[in-house]
């Protein structure tokens, strides 16, 4: 009995001894991760530090390098290396026909009575100095959000929505996004402009985030390619609660290309005006002045580029074709509308993160998410409202959507909602 008690002993003895050892092992492969990501992460500050011409220090606590235009990250992209940049659009986008202004026009007479919303271009970044021309703005990444992400290559791109099968369901699954939009399908999309209002939802955790924007998209659900550009409050990518100006693109459903801004390469900025992924203000208040930003995404007829343009008078840049497949043509569907990142989305409890700004939509008061004077181009350079539309929303009791489209001059949508409440679980 002793023999075999020794002999027990020894063996678990052994088993202790071999835990602590993997444990060490582990410990130290953590370590050196965590040294080789702050390497990684203090090289690519430090390469960007080294482009800018000048810095300017924020009141919020941004720093903004101003980069020389042809230096910028755009061009570490393959398909960019020989890329000739262009300046601006070879047509003028503010362009109106016009049945557009006459409805501009009707709208505003419309609310004459009413707060009419006031279209704002503005950055706190801006109060503190301006980029001289010849470089563009870049908002400086920050060390603690790079180490947040699983790899340095991570940093700035949405994960994918969709899992992959696995031998108990055959199909992809949708999952960690939440989306209350209002979508055309069935023609062949060349643009898509909204005037979006602009709030600060609150957003749970700091691996969440809820956005809303305008978008062109093409391909399946679970390996689409997407152009979008709207607001987000989105602490992983920004390091904070602000409400920010984002571009976003991707080629794949997000799996492997793609990201917000200039975090990695792909967008080519040619304005020294505006820094993406800048705080935006003013900002819409519960009963106070409302504020929209209007954004507009299309493709320019002679260099199939994919142009941003920003309160009507900004082109803030462009996605060259060669990023992508499907959209190196026009698009299969644009839309508008919010959307909600979070892990805890489809199950309780749910997130409390909110959409637009918390409130479930508001056609009277306009105190939700909301976006006006909806339009798409098509295969001309004429902009006007989609001739069919649907809303689409897959958490009908945490965000919902609301069209007002009959009898009205010029359609809008609402939307948003509270996240987790007495009736989303």
């Amino acid at each position: 009995m002793v023999k075999r008690y020794c002999s027990y002993g020894l063996v678990i003895e052994g088993m202790i001894i071999l835990g602590m050892i993997f444990y060490g092992f582990g410990a130290l492969e953590s370590k050196m991760i965590t040294e080789k990501k702050i390497l990684e992460s203090q090289r690519k500050i430090n390469r960007l530090k080294s482009l800018a011409v000048m810095s300017i220090q924020s009141e919020d606590g941004d720093i903004i390098d101003c980069v020389d235009i042809y230096k910028q990250p755009a061009f570490d992209h393959p398909a960019l290396k020989n890329h000739t940049i262009q300046m601006a659009p070879s047509y003028d986008p503010t362009m109106e026909t016009s049945t557009e202004a006459a409805s501009r026009t009707k709208t505003m007479n419309k609310r004459n009575n009413e707060d009419s919303p006031v279209t704002i271009t503005s950055q706190v970044w801006q109060k503190s100095g301006s980029c001289p021309k010849g470089t563009i703005p870049i908002r400086r990444f920050q060390e603690k959000e790079l180490l947040k992400t699983s790899s340095i290559e991570d940093y700035g791109r949405k994960k994918p929505s969709f899992s992959t099968p696995n031998k108990e369901t055959s199909n992809l699954r949708l999952s960690n996004r939440s989306m209350s939009i209002l979508l055309t399908v069935g023609y062949s999309y060349s643009g898509v402009k909204g005037d979006i209002k602009v709030w600060n939802p609150f957003v749970e955790s700091d691996d969440e985030y809820s956005t809303s924007q305008i978008s062109l998209k093409s391909g399946p659900y679970y390996d689409f390619e997407s152009l979008e550009s709207g607001w987000a409050v989105n602490p992983s990518v920004y390091g904070d609660r602000q409400t920010r100006l984002f571009v976003y693109w991707t080629a794949d459903g997000s799996k492997k290309t793609g990201c917000f801004d200039l975090t990695c390469p792909g967008f080519v900025q040619t304005s020294s005006e505006v820094a993406l992924g800048a705080a935006i203000y003013p900002l819409s208040v519960p009963s106070g002045l409302p504020y929209q930003i209007t954004l507009y995404i299309f493709k320019d007829p002679a260099t199939n580029n994919w142009w941003v343009q920003y309160g009507e008078k900004i082109n803030l840049g462009y996605w060259p074709p060669n990023l992508f497949t499907l959209l190196h043509g026009n698009a299969e569907a644009a839309e508008w509308g919010g959307e909600v990142y979070s892990l805890k989305l489809g199950h309780p409890p749910h997130t409390r993160t909110a959409m637009g700004n918390g409130q479930f939509p508001d056609s009277i008061f306009g105190n939700s998410g909301a976006v006006r004077r909806l339009r798409i181009r098509e295969n001309s350079l004429i902009l006007k409202f989609p001739e069919w539309v649907s809303t689409f929303s897959d958490e009908y009791d945490c965000y919902r959507t609301l069209y007002v489209g009959d009898y009205v001059e010029d359609p809008e949508f609402y939307f948003g909602g509270p996240g987790q409440n007495p009736v989303c679980p």
